[in-house]
């Protein structure tokens, strides 16, 4: 099918409903189908280092059906049902792959983001009631084993730790050296430790337990984790298999090969592209467990990219920005599209990427709380940089404003909150916990997103600002309250405001104002490292810290954060223009109507190609002042 705009959107819905669709009930049942259709074909592969001739391990679609279906008869075995919990904290494998799928088909897999402390792990194993946890055996340079025992001592329902060892994926005389360098454990742990590998294969390849013909909830994803405390959504099969039927269906054959060095824990790589494979018989390579962050990965990204033929490459701003240092050295001719997400790409990296490496990229939109897809700058149609694109097929949109008199849909480019309805939202009860999920939805089957947007006349989204305050550095969620209530710890400091600064890097970065106690001192070092100390995650703590006489607030007292991003903008574009030898300064921030936050620029005898060049590798807009003046002075 085509989809390049939203005609084409329109013809696929008016075809048939989705629930016509067809499209099996369950996850297991789709990979039975595809295992049946491509038995011999790639379905993963997986490179412990990132070399281009290194080794790999492949997994056909009947290896993978296999896998999975021992995978979920262990579970089975160790007591798991329909309504419990496997989780996963795990870095990128094979075992992950099949983890997640089996967990799925024996009861709800919860993947957990192996980087948290052992306290917010700990937090996500208590809310979803996790029965079983998989997770890494001690290995060399990786903590995860040690963070799981600790975070499995405060989890006391957890029964059984499975273990994967990734010695496995090394030779001799590597393999060898492992068991003397291996850190130990020190937890205690009341939950029987079990090696993964050795329990697998005691499993049969056929089910031990009937597959449930019905749709149900299948998989727990938390949202951020920087508290102590994260939300986890629920997703069921129906959503998790719209995503995967996006993907087969808009852009992935069984021709085709996904290189995905995203984390397996997140719902970009997990439903969007996990599940788009599995709909369609596409094979999808993950290089090293840690992906774009693992050694040599960018170094050897086009290598790899030729080794494997690839077509398609998903990838985050950040990871674009890396590879932006490395020439493309080797045949990509087989590469079509770069997908991106998480986070806003600037429009100059957005420029730069595709002119250096001949590569279109697709900006798309998702978040946790819908299964994640919702729109996406169409492949074969008009892509307008800087917006998020079309909604997807059965994907539905309003765009929403919150008045005295009770909300209201907006006119055609007026920004409010986006709200959305596909199979993904899982109306009424998004979250596990019932509070959270009070006056989450608009109508009662629109999600509210919390983002704040515009639809144009040509039903492209552009996302203005946030109506929620979450900083996302490099598509990472990050809550600012933990920072806040960090720094209000401090007796020093009477009122404290966090938000997300511009970075030309990683979208935006952790910053911090502080308002003091009267006659109080302490230095903004002193604070960084009171921070630090009293902040549990590594990516929340602040880039920069700010003492302000008073925090700007509103009428009824509350901090008032669009004046502290007015001088975030000012403060780190001034000093990007500085660090370049511009004369440009920005004179003003403005909350534009369409764009949200505008910086406006006087060029001073600046070049103003170089000034476009140096702002335009960040996310937020800016104009040239004296057209603003301009315009200002004709609409008068």
């Amino acid at each position: 099918m085509t989809f390049a705009s939203v005609a084409d959107r329109d013809a696929i819905e008016a075809e048939m409903p989705w629930a016509a669709r067809d499209v099996p009930a369950t996850l297991y049942a789709q990979l039975q189908r595809t295992a049946e259709a491509f038995p011999d074909r790639p379905a993963v592969s997986f490179q412990l280092f990132s070399g281009p001739g290194d080794t790999a391990e492949t997994l056909s679609w009947r290896v993978l059906k296999d896998k999975t279906t021992q995978a979920a008869n262990l579970f089975r075995s160790l007591g798991v049902g329909e309504t419990d919990v496997i989780a996963y904290v795990l870095p990128n494998c094979n075992e992950t792959v099949f983890t997640l799928l089996g967990g799925a088909v024996a009861g709800i897999v919860t993947p957990i983001n192996p980087l948290l402390e052992p306290e917010q792990i700990a937090a996500i194993l208590r809310e979803t009631e996790a029965k079983v946890v998989v997770t890494l055996k001690a290995f060399p340079k990786t903590d995860v084993a040690q963070k799981v025992a600790e975070a499995c001592r405060h989890a006391p329902q957890v029964n059984y730790v499975l273990e994967v060892d990734l010695n496995r994926y090394l030779s001799p005389p590597k393999s060898w050296i492992v068991p003397f360098l291996r850190p130990k454990v020190t937890a205690k742990r009341h939950a029987d430790v079990l090696c993964f590998a050795r329990e697998l294969a005691k499993q049969p390849t056929t089910l031990t337990f009937a597959d449930g013909a019905e749709d149900r909830v299948a998989a727990y994803f938390h949202t951020g984790g920087t508290t102590g405390m994260p939300k986890v959504a629920r997703h069921r099969y129906s959503g998790m298999l719209y995503n995967g039927w996006l993907g087969s269906t808009l852009l992935f054959s069984e021709e085709d090969n996904i290189i995905c060095p995203l984390p397996l824990f997140h719902v970009f790589a997990a439903h969007v592209i996990l599940m788009s494979a599995l709909c369609s018989g596409a094979h999808v390579v993950l290089p090293t467990p840690a992906g774009y962050r693992g050694e040599g990965v960018i170094g050897n990204f086009w290598k790899l990219c030729e080794r494997w033929k690839i077509s398609f490459i998903i990838t985050v701003p950040t990871a674009v920005s890396a590879l932006m240092q490395q020439k493309p050295d080797a045949d990509i001719s087989s590469v079509k599209v770069a997908f991106s997400g998480s986070a806003p790409m600037p429009l100059e990296l957005f420029r730069r990427f595709e002119t250096a490496c001949g590569v279109t990229v697709c900006e798309g939109y998702g978040l946790t709380e819908a299964t994640c897809l919702v729109s996406v700058n169409p492949p074969e149609g008009v892509k307008k940089v800087g917006s998020i694109g079309i909604p997807f097929p059965y994907t539905h949109v309003k765009i929403v404003k919150q008045t005295a008199e009770g909300p209201r849909e907006c006119a055609c480019d007026e920004v409010g909150e986006i709200c959305v309805s596909n199979p993904g939202v899982f109306s009424g009860a998004t979250y596990t916990e019932i509070d959270k999920n009070r006056d989450l939805f608009h109508e009662g089957i629109f999600l509210r997103t919390g983002d704040l947007g515009r639809m144009d006349a040509d039903g492209y989204l552009w996302i203005t600002g946030r109506a929620k305050d979450l900083i996302i550095r490099g598509g990472h969620n990050i809550d600012p309250a933990e920072i806040e209530e960090a720094l209000l710890v401090h007796p020093a400091v009477a009122f404290a405001g966090a938000i997300g600064q511009p970075d030309a890097h990683a979208g935006e970065l952790p910053c911090a104002y502080v308002e003091l106690v009267a006659g109080a001192e302490v230095t903004e070092d002193e604070l960084m490292k009171h921070a630090r100390v009293h902040i549990h995650e590594r990516a929340a703590f602040p880039k920069h810290m700010t003492i302000l006489p008073e925090l700007p607030k509103t009428a009824v007292g509350k901090i008032f954060k669009p004046e502290l991003r007015m001088q975030a903008i000012t403060r780190v574009y001034n000093g990007a223009l500085e660090q370049a030898g511009l004369s440009a300064r920005v004179v003003s921030v403005v909350d534009d109507r369409k764009r949200g936050l505008i910086a406006l620029v006087e060029r001073n005898g600046a070049d103003a190609e170089a000034v476009g060049h140096c702002l335009g590798a960040f996310t937020r807009p800016w104009d040239w002042a004296e057209e603003e003046v301009a315009l200002t002075r004709a609409s008068a």
